[in-house]
């Protein structure tokens, strides 16, 4: 008998991190796999969609202009509603930490619809850091049925708060079976560089760095671009008009800092593989870059990816102006310390990760 799994993307990073586990279930003989995309992300998602060559079933198109918290999870979880009764799926899927994951593990536990949560276990232990992030995966994790770990920390996260470690499913992360297939493609990187100059990449996005946070960060960034003639920064610009305006304000202006639109996940791939230096607060770069090799700052106080930390490729150094400045330039000048960082060891995952959450799923839906 064929059975139902609803695989529920929001963003463009669940979207990357869930099309290996698409590919993976629909590979499947008896598994029928469904795609919802709540677009809370609508074009970024889009575009990662279309380089996956994945289609979504159903879209609710969720997102509006500067939309609240509020406003947004009452939308999905209505939404969610209305979907989930019609398809009747006998497992639903979601990925990570986003407003669209939370509201579709509450939306299943409504009707009673077992939920697995992909990505479980991270914590920073702080609800407000990040934000609404931390409080979203802590409520999915007490609603999920199966909890899927990328790392042994997340999995002693779970076990620590009560979860039966027959729940428990430690998978690595689907980001790297992702990059490991997409890496292997060779892309080209879509945006000019000057071959001569070492790339300093740059992504930020992240909602607690919104205002003075992100002020700062440009500020930053302008700074090492104007020391440092030599480097080019290279700044895929998130559209959030918080991010966008002001990026295009404190940096459009600085000759060696190429802003561009967000790109596809293979050109990006292969913009990580071209850096010499990576700062970022995206969690998912966390997880890329030092499995290619990068040192990455990390644009935060505190990470729910320790893992790399305690490796020492990756560092946190905030968002205040002198720490990132003198950190990026240490790495510039001091080949040792850049060695120290740049030495292609990941802790999350070995680029299998779907294949085990399908089969957890295939043993659950046969029995």
């Amino acid at each position: 008998m064929t059975r139902k799994v609803l695989c529920i993307v929001g963003t463009r990073p669940e979207a990357i991190k869930m099309a290996p586990v698409i590919n993976a279930l629909k590979a499947e003989k008896n598994i029928e796999c469904r795609v919802l995309a709540t677009a809370q992300h609508r074009g970024l998602l889009d575009q990662i969609l279309k380089g996956f060559a994945i289609n979504a079933d159903l879209d609710l198109d969720i997102m509006r202009p500067n939309q609240s918290l509020a406003a947004l999870t009452s939308r999905l979880l209505r939404e969610l509603d209305g979907v989930l009764q019609a398809e009747k799926p006998d497992v639903v899927l979601a990925q990570g930490d986003t407003t669209t994951v939370m509201s579709a593990a509450l939306a299943c536990f409504y009707l009673r619809i077992p939920f697995g949560h992909v990505e479980a276990g991270l914590r920073t232990g702080d609800l407000y850091n990040p934000f609404p992030e931390e409080a979203n995966r802590v409520i999915a994790g007490k609603l999920a049925r199966w909890h899927f770990a990328p790392t042994q920390g997340a999995v002693a996260n779970l076990l620590g708060e009560g979860v039966a470690a027959s729940d428990i499913t430690l998978t690595g992360n689907t980001v790297i079976d992702a990059l490991l297939m997409t890496a292997a493609q060779d892309s080209a990187l879509t945006v000019p560089l000057d071959a001569h100059r070492r790339m300093v990449l740059v992504t930020c996005h992240r909602r607690e760095n919104f205002g003075e946070p992100f002020q700062d960060i440009c500020q930053a960034l302008k700074c090492l671009a104007e020391r440092n003639p030599d480097i080019q920064i290279l700044y895929p610009v998130h559209p959030n008009p918080n991010v966008k305006d002001v990026a295009h304000q404190l940096l459009g202006r600085t000759p060696n800092i190429i802003l561009c639109a967000p790109l596809d996940y293979a050109p990006f791939v292969a913009a990580i593989k071209r850096s010499y230096l990576i700062i970022s607060d995206s969690g998912g770069v966390q997880e890329e870059a030092p499995a290619l090799g990068k040192p990455v700052l990390v644009l935060r106080t505190e990470t729910e990816r320790p893992e790399a930390v305690d490796l020492g490729v990756v560092k946190l150094v905030g968002a205040n102006r002198d720490t990132i400045v003198e950190q990026a330039q240490h790495l510039l000048d001091d080949p040792e310390a850049y060695q120290g960082m740049a030495r292609g060891v990941s802790p999350y995952g070995d680029g299998r990760a779907a294949t085990r959450i399908a089969d957890v799923l295939r043993q659950h839906l046969q029995s």
